[in-house]
C-alpha cells in the first residue's frame, strides 16, 4: 500500500469504536530491495513494540487500562504503520470487551492479519506494573570518542575494519536519530551492535551511526540498512544489531536483526523510553 494513502501526516479524526480496518500495513519488501536482499534473509529478527496507552470498557462499561508488548517477526511481508497502530489501539478506548482475554484475541488476530504473520502479544495488566524495570543495553559505548563528524545522510564507506585478531564484542551508542520518511519528525534510539570477527574500528563505527543523523526511514529499516552495511564493509562472522527507540504516541519500536542462534533479548525498557 502506498504511504500516499496511510493516515501518517494527515489529520485524522480519532475512531469511536473498535475498527481493525485502520490498520496501515506497508511491505518490507520495496525497502529489502534497494539493500539488494532477496526473500532469503541474511538474518532473523522481530520488531518489538511497546504499547503504553491501552484501554477498553469493561462488559458493565467501567474502563480498563493495560499496557502491551508485541512482536512483530522479521520474516513478516509488512510492517504496520505507527501511526495507523495508535489509532487502532486508540478505537477500543469506547468499546466494551467480555474480558481482558477478549481484548488480547483481537489485538493477536488483528495485528497478525496486517502483519501477514503470527504477532505475539502479551498484555501486561496493572497487577504486573510493579515488576516493570528501567535497563540500558550493555555493551562498551562509544559516545565519550572525540571525533570528528561532517557526513549526516548514510555513508557505508565510512566502515573500517580494524588490523588484528578475531574478537568478540558488544558496543553500544545513544546517539541514533533519524527521521520519519513521511512527517520529518525525529526518532531517537539507543543502538547496540554485537559481533565476531576482524575488530570493528570503534571511531569509524560512531561516525557512521551519526551519519543517519538527517536520514528518513523507518526504524525497521534503519537497523535492517545497519546490519547490510556492517556485514558488507567488515565481514563479522556474526553480527546482532538492536535499536531502542524512543516513544512516539504511545508506542515505541526496537527491531532487532541477527545472524546467530542467541535468543531475542528481553524487552527491557531504557530511561529516555
Amino acid at each position: 500500500m502506498s504511504l500516499s494513502n496511510a493516515p501518517l501526516g494527515q489529520p485524522v479524526d480519532y475512531p469511536s469504536q473498535y475498527d481493525p480496518g485502520l490498520l496501515f500495513p506497508i511491505a518490507r519488501s520495496h525497502n529489502r530491495a534497494g539493500l539488494n536482499l532477496s526473500t532469503s534473509l541474511p538474518f532473523m529478527g522481530v520488531d518489538i513494540w511497546n504499547a503504553y496507552e491501552l484501554s477498553w470498557l469493561d462488559a458493565k462499561g467501567k474502563p480498563q487500562v493495560a499496557m502491551a508488548t508485541f512482536s512483530v517477526p522479521a520474516e513478516s511481508p509488512n510492517i504496520i504503520e505507527s501511526k495507523s497502530f495508535k489509532l487502532y489501539l486508540n478505537s477500543f478506548n469506547q468499546t466494551r470487551l467480555d474480558s481482558a482475554q477478549q481484548l488480547s484475541d483481537h489485538l493477536a488476530c488483528d495485528l497478525s492479519s496486517a502483519a501477514g504473520s503470527t504477532v505475539g502479544v502479551d498484555l501486561i495488566l496493572p497487577a504486573r506494573f510493579a515488576q516493570l524495570r528501567l535497563g540500558e543495553l550493555e555493551g562498551e559505548y562509544l559516545d565519550d570518542l572525540d571525533i570528528d563528524v561532517g557526513v549526516y545522510t548514510p555513508d557505508a564507506s565510512l566502515l573500517q575494519r580494524a588490523a588484528g585478531p578475531i574478537v568478540s564484542e558488544t558496543l553500544a551508542s545513544r546517539l541514533l536519530k533519524s527521521n520519519c520518511p513521511v512527517t520529518g519528525q525525529p526518532d531517537w534510539a539507543s543502538l547496540q551492535i554485537r559481533y565476531r570477527g576482524q575488530s570493528i574500528d570503534r571511531a569509524a563505527l560512531l561516525r557512521y551511526i551519526v551519519s543517519f543523523r538527517n536520514h528518513a526511514e523507518f526504524h525497521e529499516h534503519c537497523v535492517e540498512r545497519i546490519f547490510t552495511d556492517i556485514m558488507t564493509a567488515c565481514q563479522p562472522e556474526q553480527l546482532t544489531v538492536y535499536a531502542r527507540y524512543t516513544r512516539r504516541g504511545g508506542l515505541d519500536i526496537n527491531p532487532w536483526r541477527s545472524n546467530t542462534d542467541e535468543p531475542v533479548p528481553s524487552d527491557v525498557r531504557m530511561a529516555r523510553q
